[in-house]
């Protein structure tokens, strides 16, 4: 039975960690449902790439926010937000339960979101123009020149936000820094809500996201990304950069080896589950870390002392 106490049960770790088995354990425990809170699962055409739960696993829990946007849509934090608070519009008798490992998605359901203007489609093809053939740090020293308070606040490697920097410096005059004081409440903002993370030992982490990169592959991963390759989009979309899917394109383009694309998806996806450490340790300092071996017990605990007061 749901607490009505407790507004909500944040699961979120590494990729490869456990999470979506924890998630549906606590809905079946707890009369919840499980919404996605993974950045590149809610693309309807990356379900083998991303590992996104299966037809049994939503069979045995409530699933909600998974393949639910066309991978051509340049799905932000602001409208992953917007679809969180329809589903709890529509689910109000459920404990919803956010599963995944997209850090910003959970700081916005806690802390609450920047108000970013809208940029629009005719600025954001010209950036996109004058960026095209730029080296991701040629692109970063070019926003460093136009825009050095944000530029110091991104990562050189960090394309996608750069880019976004330039288009918003580009539409409205005003570096992207000076929108982040401007924010919105938290959907979840002063509510009470257990915030677990999930610390699985680093060696075999790197083990099971290797193992699981090749499960991907006799899965169908070359033929999802074979259909995804065909559409013809533009390469800066998030989907077309979700972990696996440049290198296996690469090589689909002829440009190297299936062999070379397996071995930079498992490296991509290793360094993105360091960064994931990372981002949380210091992004996130008030959750809980728990092995996943010790993931149900830790939930439940909160659980039971959230309830208690």
């Amino acid at each position: 039975m749901r607490d009505r106490r407790i507004g909500a049960v944040l699961i979120a770790g590494p990729t490869a960690s456990g999470k979506s088995a924890l998630g549906i354990k606590l809905a079946q425990s707890l009369g919840g449902v499980v919404v996605n809170a993974d950045s590149m699962q809610v693309y309807r055409d990356l379900r083998v790439i991303t590992a996104r739960p299966g037809s049994e696993d939503e069979a045995a829990a409530p699933h909600r926010l998974y393949g639910h946007v066309d991978a051509a849509v340049n799905f932000s934090v602001g409208r992953y937000v917007d679809d969180a608070a329809r589903v709890l519009e529509q689910e109000p008798g459920r404990l919803p339960i956010f599963v995944g490992g997209t850090g910003l998605y959970f700081k916005a359901l806690t802390d609450g979101l920047s108000e970013m203007p809208p940029v629009p489609d005719d600025v954001r093809e010209a950036v996109r123009r004058e960026s095209e053939g730029v080296e991701t740090p040629g692109l970063h020293r070019l926003l460093a020149e136009r825009d050095p308070a944000t530029a110091a606040t991104l990562r050189p490697s960090d394309r996608l936000r750069v880019q976004r920097a330039l288009e918003v410096l580009a539409a409205t005059g005003r570096p992207l820094v000076s929108f982040h004081n401007a924010r919105r409440p938290g959907l979840l903002a002063g509510i009470p809500v257990v915030k677990l993370f999930l610390e699985p030992d680093r060696e075999e982490l790197r083990r099971r996201i290797d193992r699981r990169f090749l499960s991907m592959m006799t899965q169908g991963a070359l033929d999802e990304v074979r259909a995804l390759g065909e559409r013809g989009l533009d390469p800066m979309l998030p989907a077309m950069r979700a972990h696996g899917v440049p290198g296996l394109l690469a090589h689909l383009r002829g440009e190297t080896s299936l062999d070379e694309a397996i071995v930079k998806g498992q490296a991509d996806t290793r360094r993105y589950a360091k960064r994931q450490f990372t981002w949380f340790r210091h992004q996130m300092p008030d959750w809980t870390w728990a092995p996943p071996e010790g993931g149900y017990e830790a939930a439940m605990t909160a659980l039971n002392a959230l309830s208690r007061r």
